[in-house]
């Protein structure tokens, strides 16, 4: 069964964040830390993840994505900081 994950970067502490979805999240923020991704998280170096969510459906994913990033900032900060209240970098706990 595959799954898929939707996943928030920040750049630091409470700093800029980074909302997406990938089938392989070790690769991807791999690739997010290494500056592989052109664009935003490379421009504000964005590679730090704080949070990431199971899903075993790719719609199920990408809805749950689009729902996140529509969401006021408080709210990202709210489930970031319920699973993970000191922001530490969870891409070691991933590896």
């Amino acid at each position: 069964m595959n799954q898929y994950y939707v996943y928030i970067l920040a750049s630091k502490r409470n700093g800029t964040l980074y909302i997406g979805v990938t089938g392989d999240l070790v690769k991807r923020c791999y690739e997010h830390k290494q500056g592989m991704v052109e664009g935003f998280t490379k421009r504000y170096r964005v590679h730090t993840l704080v949070y990431y969510e199971v899903h075993n459906d790719v719609n199920e994913a990408i809805k749950r994505e689009k729902q996140i990033k529509k969401w006021n900032r408080s709210w990202k900060v709210r489930i970031i900081e319920e699973k993970n209240p000191l922001w530490r970098d969870l891409y070691h706990d991933i590896v």
